[in-house]
């Protein structure tokens, strides 16, 4: 009688063992549907579209009308692109310090951050103070406050120039020559290492040190180990580093604007300063927006050329060593 009241209870093969289980099996059917993926990514879309596209869209229209945020847009073509290059001499003056400004900080800043990394890749006490203790100047590098700071810093009678005296030798205002303006904002861009810095070395760390074992077995110095095996295996962290580096460069504003504010002779006058005293000191948002779009063409022109020398120095181990 037991195994006939047993028997019956027995849930057919086909169905789920119980109810709970059922509703189990229907819930996790339920968030395999891709709404889901959409409503958790909903809030990051709707600002992109509000904050970002729809920008975008306006600045390319805006960029082939005139317009002064005061008056209705007017269509004008290609008038304003015509006029910045053919007309305008502190486009080409503000382009080139920026060109400069990219091709001696960006490298740089690179290398202080490899050699910091590679100082920071090692199993001591402590070492994640001193990380931390590095990184930190970069969280704030690029607010206002530090711009001041290093404005004060670096003026003539600033803590710089007591340093120097200390040892006989007279200062300068090193932001208000022509000769150093540039470099003092090179400087701080260097100074300014951290992001780039926890990026190598997160790349150092996927490195065996079974490679650097073998190579100290066969005598290869450190320098050798280095140039051989360091630089080939991190070379596509080099060019991760190299195109987030360049980008921010050539849109580098802030510490432009308090410092020297693109003086003095137009010696630190960016791209990115020009073309936000002619949206909103100005009013020319037409003209300012045909400046944002061509910005973006040799943005995205030297990203490109980056790229395609990558297949020269960049190594992937998938690849068989070699770069596509």
């Amino acid at each position: 009688m037991g195994k006939q009241i047993n028997s019956a209870y027995n849930p057919p093969a086909n169905h789920p063992p119980d109810a709970a289980g059922g509703r189990k099996l229907k819930a996790g059917r339920r968030w395999e549907s891709p709404l889901a993926g959409y409503l958790f990514i909903s809030p990051w879309l709707l600002g992109f579209f509000l904050f970002t596209f729809w920008p975008m869209i306006q600045s390319a229209y805006f960029s082939f009308t005139e317009y002064s945020l005061l008056e209705a847009p007017k269509w004008i073509g290609l008038d304003n692109f015509n006029k910045i290059i053919n007309e305008d001499r502190l486009f080409y003056k503000s382009l080139g310090v920026t060109l400069w400004f990219v091709f001696i900080s960006v490298p740089l800043k690179l290398m202080t951050a490899l050699l910091v990394a590679v100082l920071l890749n090692r199993k001591l006490r402590g070492m994640h103070i001193y990380r931390t203790l590095i990184y930190f100047p970069s969280l704030v590098g690029t607010s206002v406050a530090i711009a001041i700071l290093w404005s004060n810093m670096l003026g003539t009678d600033g803590f710089v120039n007591k340093l120097l005296s200390y040892i006989g030798i007279e200062g300068k205002s090193w932001i208000g020559s022509p000769d150093t303006a540039l470099g003092t904002l090179i400087l701080l861009a260097m100074w300014q290492f951290g992001a780039s810095m926890v990026i190598f070395l997160a790349g150092l760390k996927q490195i065996s040190p079974e490679l650097y074992e073998a190579a100290s077995v066969d005598g290869a110095s450190k320098v050798r180990q280095f140039r051989t095996i360091t630089i080939p295996l991190l070379s596509p962290v080099i060019l991760f580093n190299l195109v987030l580096q360049t980008i921010a460069a050539f849109q580098m504003f802030t510490q432009a604007f308090v410092i020297t504010k693109g003086g003095p002779i137009n010696s630190t006058y960016m791209f990115a300063l020009y073309l936000y005293e002619k949206a909103f000191g100005r009013l020319e948002m037409g003209y300012a927006s045909a400046m944002a779009w061509i910005l973006l063409l040799i943005i995205g022109a030297v990203t490109a050329l980056i790229f395609i020398s990558s297949r020269y120095w960049v190594f992937y181990a998938t690849d068989g060593g070699k770069s596509k």
